[in-house]
C-alpha cells in the first residue's frame, strides 16, 4: 500500500465517520424535538437506518461494484435476500397464527 492508497482510505473513513454521525443526530434531535408525527417518526428513522446501513458498506466495508468486488457483493446480496425471506416469512406466519387461533 503506498502512501496514496493510505490517504484515499484516511478520506474514506473520514467521510464516513461524519456521515455516521450527521446520520444518528438526525433521528435522535427529531425524537427530542417531539414535534414529528409517530408516521413521520418510523419514516425518518428508517430512512436514516439504511441510509446509515449503505454508509457503512461503502465508506467502511469498501464495498462496491468494482469487477474485484463482484463476488463479495454477489455474497452481500445474497445474505440480505435470505434475511428478508426469514423475516417476512416469519412475520407473515405469526400473523396468519394469530389470526388463525384469536377466533377470526
Amino acid at each position: 500500500m503506498n502512501s496514496g492508497d493510505a490517504g484515499a482510505s484516511h478520506k474514506s473513513y473520514l467521510i464516513g465517520f461524519i456521515l455516521s454521525i450527521i446520520l444518528t443526530v438526525i433521528p435522535f434531535a427529531i425524537v427530542i424535538h417531539g414535534s414529528a408525527s409517530e408516521s413521520m417518526l418510523i419514516t425518518v428513522l428508517v430512512v436514516c437506518a439504511v441510509m446509515q446501513i449503505l454508509v457503512h458498506l461503502i465508506y467502511f466495508l469498501h464495498l462496491s461494484t468494482s469487477s474485484k468486488q463482484q463476488w463479495n457483493l454477489i455474497a452481500f446480496v445474497f445474505t440480505v435476500l435470505i434475511i428478508v425471506i426469514l423475516i417476512v416469512g416469519s412475520l407473515w406466519i405469526m400473523r396468519h397464527l394469530n389470526y388463525n387461533l384469536m377466533g377470526h
